[in-house]
């Protein structure tokens, strides 16, 4: 069994910031990438940003140079820096993670999201 378990959401005024965390568990051989999608209301859900296992990253274009995403191997986690953040932001933000397990190999994992609100 694989678990992604967010943390780090909560209400935040226009151009303030979140730290966004996500730790895996569970019976896991390798993480070839992780990264953090969000779904506001009304709408589907979108890529915020991905990060592969060798440090690659990718960004949604209304995320950049505001966003950043860390990860930490060794320990399993994901992080998304938020700054600057807009009230175009507030979502429900999940993560997400291509896992290999040794006995059924690879699977596509969803958080259970956190939701992220920016008031005007």
């Amino acid at each position: 069994q694989v678990q992604l378990v967010e943390s780090g959401g909560g209400l935040v005024q226009a151009g303030g910031s979140l730290r966004l965390s996500c730790a895996a568990s569970g019976s896991i051989f390798r993480i070839n990438f992780m990264g953090w999608y969000r779904q506001a209301p009304g709408k589907q859900r979108e890529l915020v940003a991905t990060i592969t296992s060798g440090g690659s990253t990718n960004y949604a274009d209304s995320v950049k140079g505001r966003f950043a995403i860390s990860s930490d191997n060794a320990k399993k986690m994901v992080y998304l820096q938020m700054n600057g953040l807009k009230p175009e932001d507030t979502a429900v933000y999940y993560c997400n993670a291509q896992i290999v397990r040794i006995l059924s190999g690879r699977g596509d994992y969803w958080g259970q999201g956190t939701q992220v609100i920016v008031s005007s």
